[in-house]
């Protein structure tokens, strides 16, 4: 029989971390479906290539903001332990994503910039580990 002070940790460390989590992709998914600003055209060329096998609307601003809508919608779901694998797995499909279309780093010429863009790109693959383990479990 498992040590229940073990279990209510667990319990603790779990809520804990999906509420951190999802609450972080709930506050970049809502700036994201608010003011797609420049993200619409850093996506453009990556929604391109989807479109060339899956049939998508040619309004990337449009995709951008639903992308955003997913990941606040699915988020707060994740936050609150509401269906919190569903949500896990939908933030993730659209992490990666995002990830590629907006921080494909290697294709960056200056250092700084290029540095910046790593970060960002090792950060969104942190949150994708987290978010395979709460689907997993």
């Amino acid at each position: 029989m498992p040590d229940p002070s073990r279990v209510v940790l667990m319990t603790m460390l779990s809520r804990a971390g999906k509420l951190l989590l999802g609450g972080s992709i709930v506050l970049m998914g809502y700036g994201a479906a608010k003011d797609p600003g420049g993200r619409t055209a850093v996506a453009a060329p990556t929604l391109a290539k989807i479109r060339e096998v899956v049939p998508l609307p040619d309004d990337d601003e449009l995709l951008v903001r639903v992308n955003g809508a997913v990941q606040t919608g699915a988020g707060a779901a994740l936050a609150v332990g509401v269906l919190p694998r569903l949500s896990a797995l939908a933030v993730a499909g659209s992490l990666i994503t995002t990830t590629y279309a907006g921080h494909a780093y290697w294709t960056v010429e200056d250092p700084a910039q290029r540095a910046a863009q790593r970060i960002q790109f090792l950060k969104n693959a942190a949150m994708l580990g987290g978010l395979l383990v709460v689907a997993g479990s």
